[in-house]
């Protein structure tokens, strides 16, 4: 998940937003859905740095029993960072 979506969707929205004065199409009006798209891409803006940001955590837990019947547990985790964005 990139970065154009939400971007596009922001520009799209300051653009119904700004642009008309207050136009009416039926009973839609431009700047109202412009704002909510400006919302909207800003909240997917927001969602996209977060996952992209959070590192990614992996436990691995291994159980094992010698002949006398005692069992033993470790446990390991490692932490990765996600991998980057594809290029463009």
């Amino acid at each position: 998940m990139g970065f154009g979506g939400p971007i596009g969707l922001i520009v799209v929205g300051l653009i119904l937003a700004l642009a008309f004065d207050q136009q009416q199409v039926g009973p839609l009006d431009v700047t109202t859905l412009g704002w909510i798209l400006v919302l909207a891409g800003a909240l997917w803006l927001v969602l996209t740095l977060v996952q992209q940001n959070t590192r990614r955590r992996h436990t691995t837990t291994a159980t094992t029993t010698d002949a006398h019947g005692r069992q033993a547990s470790s446990q390991r985790t490692t932490e990765s960072d996600p991998p980057p964005p594809p290029a463009v």
